[in-house]
């Protein structure tokens, strides 16, 4: 398939038994998650597979667990799948590392392990986030812009989604002040229910030990383009890429121009790898009116179906 893209989703996208009956039938998968298990020192699969909804949400369990999950399903289709480029949303985006060569899989989940544990340590009660629905993108950061002015704190847009779908990310007296712009604005804004103000600079200190831990790591010519968050486009250069991943969990996620792009590149085919179908669904709000074949692969079942 010569206009095909391979999507990883991020956090949110988890759901109970996720992962585990491609790992029961092929030993590959089940030892990937064995892996990261050791590496966070969690009992991922007992959380994802026998846990409750909000054991299932913690960050540092979350990140291994689910990056196990997303390139399980890649290495299982690999070869029946021929990408000419992929992208993950955030967290999704170690597994198009990770799937495209840049790191290893093991370095991957090495890296999402303490990606997952210095983000869950960043917790504050005075910061979070929440999605923006009914506005333009004009209209968000104005929102965004008055609420800083009034506030004298931080916030920023965190994740440009969808031309329907914003998530702010700062400080709680900012946010709440963003809320009244947008209900000022026929808008609505939903906090979400996260434990930081994650891809802004709030968990600066954090980023920084993760970037001190990245430059360490072998990076690797990609084996087909990577469309990144913090740029919308993609990086061949090993040294730059690095770079790149070293300011991502600062930095906005700029989804929808990574489809545009891709789109524009002549891509014309999405297959989401992982749970729930979630970007699968965003491609419907960022081409519409245009031509595509969006397609989710999240278990066993389906995955057989391109094997």
């Amino acid at each position: 398939m010569s206009d095909l893209s391979i999507l990883f989703p991020g956090q949110g996208s988890q759901e109970p038994g996720m992962g585990r009956e491609l790992a029961e039938e092929w030993s590959v998968a089940m030892d990937m998650w064995k892996f990261a298990e050791s590496e966070s020192g969690l009992p991922l699969r007992e959380i994802f597979w026998q846990g409750s909804p909000a054991d299932m949400s913690k960050t540092d369990a979350l990140q291994p667990a689910l990056t196990v999950v997303n390139l399980s399903l890649w290495l299982y289709l690999k070869d029946s799948l021929k990408p000419v480029a992929t992208a993950g949303h955030s967290l999704g985006e170690f597994a198009s590392l990770g799937a495209s060569g840049i790191l290893s899989i093991n370095d991957t989940i090495k890296a999402v392990s303490l990606r997952g544990k210095l983000m869950s340590q960043v917790g504050n009660p005075d910061h979070g986030m929440a999605a923006i629905l009914k506005l333009t993108q004009s209209d968000v950061e104005e929102a965004v812009e008055i609420a800083r002015s009034e506030s004298g704190k931080e916030l920023r847009v965190a994740n440009y989604n969808s031309p329907a779908q914003y998530v702010i990310s700062g400080e709680k007296a900012a946010l709440d002040a963003a809320g009244i712009v947008v209900k000022e604005k026929k808008g609505r804004a939903i906090p979400l229910p996260v434990s930081g103000a994650f891809h802004s600079p709030l968990i600066q200190e954090a980023a920084d030990e993760f970037a001190a831990y990245l430059v360490k790591m072998d990076w690797n010519i990609p084996a087909f383009p990577v469309y990144f968050n913090a740029t919308a486009s993609p990086e061949k250069n090993p040294a730059e890429i690095k770079k790149i991943m070293c300011a991502q969990m600062t930095s906005s996620v700029r989804w929808i121009e990574i489809i545009a792009n891709q789109y524009e590149a002549g891509v014309k085919t999405f297959f989401e790898l992982g749970p729930k179908g979630v970007l699968t669904k965003l491609l419907a709000a960022n081409l519409s009116g245009k031509e595509y074949e969006g397609k989710g692969i999240g278990n066993l079942e389906q995955a057989q179906e391109f094997k």
